[in-house]
């Protein structure tokens, strides 16, 4: 079927349910929790090089990746922080809380993404609160264990950094210190 009249008619849907059995945060949901979840996603095609969304812009939502690739930029310089491909999701803090995008994500190959938007979830809390809670619980349960890998690699990187920190410099070692005069014996042993 045309990827056009897929989108507008919504397809068989199998390949979508499996991606979306395939996310941590769906884990717990039933075949007929997902036939819901998939009811209140937005589906959208992206074609390379298209941004999806801008570091330093509001975050509204966050975003599986159904099939393509997309890179994860730090800006202004646009270095790739991560590539991810299909059964990926990225964006899912502001699932939470519109904070401000921490970097840009851009089609690295021409891409079809499901998108929840943050109203989609709070309409979602309001009909189906059983649904919505798993959803939320499944949502923390992610940023927690994120939050505490991301501690971790601080801490293994504040360790790395007082090593070096430690370390002599080899200029240090071979040079006097500034306000000692170098003598004619010191300068022999330098030659």
């Amino acid at each position: 079927m045309n990827s056009l009249w897929k989108n507008v008619l919504g397809g068989t849907g199998e390949d979508e349910e499996d991606v979306l059995r395939n996310i941590p945060l769906f884990d717990d949901l039933s075949r007929r929790d997902i036939a819901i979840l998939r009811r209140i996603l937005h589906r959208r095609e992206y074609v390379a090089g298209e941004s999806i969304f801008t570091q330093g812009e509001p975050g509204l939502g966050m975003y599986i990746i159904a099939k393509g690739v997309v890179s994860i930029q730090s800006e202004p310089a646009g270095r790739e922080l991560v590539e991810l491909n299909d059964g990926d999701f990225f964006g899912e803090i502001a699932l939470l809380n519109e904070v401000i995008r921490s970097a840009t994500a851009r089609a690295k190959s021409d891409c079809m993404l499901l998108s929840l938007f943050q109203p989609d979830l709070l309409g979602l809390l309001d009909r189906n609160p059983r649904l919505g809670v798993k959803i939320l619980l499944s949502l923390a349960r992610l940023v927690g264990i994120r939050l505490v890998e991301v501690s971790d690699e601080l801490e293994s990187m504040r360790k790395a950094y007082e090593r070096l920190q430690a370390q002599p410099v080899a200029s240090e070692v071979e040079s006097p210190p500034p306000d000692h005069p170098i003598l004619d014996d010191d300068a022999e042993s330098m030659v």
